[in-house]
Formats: structure tokens, C-alpha cells, sequence
């Protein structure tokens, strides 16, 4: 920058894929404790299916980055005899819907061992999950789980949808001591923008308010932020601001920012990829109509996935909620 005094943000600023932000937040992790470990299908030699963990096992060696057999019920079981035995295990499930062979531990045992020993045992696991579709992908990768986990108590559940927060997020998911579930919006893996390495990492459990509106909220999470905001861009062109909100957090979830900007917009409009039926976006409603009631001017609606199965990678894009059916949405609200 020619004569112009260069700042430590701008500095400390890179541009980053979410994908290699992940990478970069893994390596500082296990840089920063010697108990970090990562575990899962391919994620030693190969570097993972997505690459997020590659180069990790060359530079910290085979017993901290280590290549499993095709067994996730294995993976978490012997993740948490290693967080038992003082270690922070971080295990990678290779693709969404291969998590459930793992459900069993991750409810039964994961989320319960903190309770069961009455407060004097925790186990710090993090389940890593690339969720979502949009990848072009067969049956079984391309699926959202994230109501199941949120659900259970004893878990925690974030997302992140930007590379700055995903690499904080993922720092901040294996300092802490509770299980914490990491859903990875897979379609934006390559998306970029900015890293600030140096900086103050927001907090991890905290929803946040990415683009300040007047006329409707947009709360989204995971793959679906960058649609909502598409969404808010296009509606400045029917003279409207949407405020989109960030969740991040799904377990538990903060409410805060968003009974705010109700309150101020009076309109509210959920999306998320997975199904409607008892999805994240319903507990939102809920929480929402009790709380702000008189502020609403219309009834929260819902931009989701179809009650089907995820589709044939042809049908994908019919299925996944768009930037149209958001903004058909806000016109709903608006037609109250």
C-alpha cells in the first residue's frame, strides 16, 4: 500500500477458503496442546476427503493424526477412552450420513458422561460433520442431521458459515471441555474471504447479525447464510432491507439478537436446508411467538428442505431452498 500506513488487522488479514480456514485452525489447535489429536477415514496420508486436514499428519506424525478402518462407532468409542485419559480427540465423519453407525455412542455415551458422573468427568470431543447437499453427490453424502444432535441434551452444536469463523470456531470447539458436534457447511468448502489470525474470535455460542435491515429478519445457519444474504441483496430492489442473522450456535441457540430485530421488523422468515418437520426452524418459531408475540405483524415462516429424502443429485437444486424461495417467502409475510 504506497503511502498509506498499514494496520496489524490488515496485516493479520489473509483470504481464505472455509476449507483451508478449517486447516489453519486445526493446525494452531493442535500447535497449541500436545493433547489435540485427529482421527478418522483418510484424513492421515490423504488428508481427508475435502483436504481440511491435509499436510497435518506429515508435520505432527501418525500418532496424532491418525487413519481409522471404515468404523465410526469406533472412531467416537475410542475417542472418548482418549478423553477419558486426558486428551482432546478430534474426529472427522467423512460424510453426513455416515454418522449413524456413531449415533449410538454420541447419545449414549458422549452426551451422557458428564451427567452420569455427576459434573466430575467431561469428556472435550469434537465430532466433526460436513452436512448439507449442493455437491452433486450419491446417496447418504449429502444430508443434514444437525436437529438430531441438537436435540439431545449433553451436546453442543455449532456451525459455521464464513472462514473467519470457521477458523475460530473450530479453535475455540476443542479448547472447550464439553462434546460439541461441528456441522461443516460442505458446499461452501471453497468459498473465500477474510481471516483475521490476530484478532478477538467472537463468541462461539452467540448468534450474530451479519447485515443490519428494517423490514424483515432472515435468520439462517451453515450453508444457508450465504443464500439468505443473496436473498437481502436482491430485495433492496423491491425497495426492502432484510436483517440476516447468523445463528452459528444450534445447541444452544441465542435468541437474543433475534427477539431484537423482530421486535424492530416485525416479520420473521427461518431458513435451513434440512426438512421442515421438526427442524431447527420450528424451535426458532416457537421460541419466537412466545417471546414477541405482539411485535409480529405476520407469521414466522419457514424456508426448508422437502419431508423426502434427499434426492438424486439431478433433482438436487429443486430440492435445496434458493434465493427465490426466500424472497417469496418475505413476500408472504409481507401479504399478511
Amino acid at each position: 500500500m504506497t503511502g498509506q500506513a498499514v494496520t496489524s488487522a490488515e496485516k493479520a488479514a489473509t483470504t481464505l477458503s472455509i476449507g483451508k480456514a478449517l486447516n489453519n485452525g486445526l493446525r494452531r489447535a493442535m500447535e497449541d496442546d500436545p493433547k489435540v489429536l485427529i482421527m478418522g477415514e483418510d484424513v492421515g496420508k490423504l488428508g481427508g476427503v475435502f483436504r481440511i486436514t491435509d499436510g497435518l499428519q506429515k508435520d505432527f506424525g501418525e500418532d496424532r493424526v491418525i487413519d481409522t478402518p471404515l468404523a465410526e462407532s469406533g472412531i467416537v468409542g475410542t475417542a472418548i477412552g482418549l478423553a477419558l485419559r486426558g486428551y482432546r480427540p478430534v474426529c472427522e465423519i467423512q460424510f453426513d450420513g455416515f454418522v449413524y453407525p456413531a449415533y449410538d455412542q454420541i447419545v449414549s455415551q458422549v452426551a451422557k458422561f458428564h451427567y452420569r458422573s455427576r459434573g466430575q468427568v467431561r469428556l472435550p470431543i469434537v465430532i466433526r460433520i460436513p452436512f448439507g447437499g449442493g455437491i452433486g453427490a450419491v446417496e447418504h453424502h449429502s444430508e443434514s442431521p444437525e436437529a438430531y444432535f441438537s436435540h439431545t441434551a449433553g451436546l453442543k452444536v455449532v456451525s459455521c458459515a464464513n472462514p473467519n469463523d470457521a477458523y475460530w470456531m473450530i479453535q475455540q470447539a476443542i479448547a472447550s471441555d464439553d462434546p460439541i458436534i461441528f456441522m461443516e457447511p460442505k458446499r461452501r468448502y471453497w468459498e473465500k474471504g477474510q481471516v483475521d489470525t490476530d484478532g478477538e474470535p467472537y463468541p462461539l455460542h452467540s448468534a450474530r447479525v451479519l447485515r443490519p435491515g428494517t423490514d424483515a429478519t432472515v435468520v439462517a445457519y451453515g450453508p444457508m447464510v450465504r443464500v439468505a444474504l443473496d436473498a437481502a441483496a436482491a430485495a433492496v430492489e423491491d425497495g426492502r432491507e432484510l436483517e440476516v442473522i447468523d445463528l452459528r450456535s444450534l445447541s444452544p441457540l441465542d435468541l437474543g439478537p433475534v427477539y431484537d430485530s423482530v421486535r424492530r421488523t416485525g416479520r420473521l422468515v427461518v431458513v435451513h436446508e434440512a426438512p421442515s418437520n421438526l427442524g431447527l426452524g420450528s424451535e426458532v418459531a416457537a421460541r419466537v411467538t412466545e417471546k414477541c408475540f405482539y411485535s409480529l405483524e405476520a407469521p414466522v415462516l419457514r424456508v426448508t428442505g422437502f419431508n423426502v429424502p434427499y434426492p438424486a443429485a439431478r433433482l438436487e437444486e429443486e430440492y435445496l431452498p434458493d434465493l427465490d424461495r426466500v424472497l417469496d417467502a418475505v413476500d408472504r409475510s409481507f401479504g399478511w
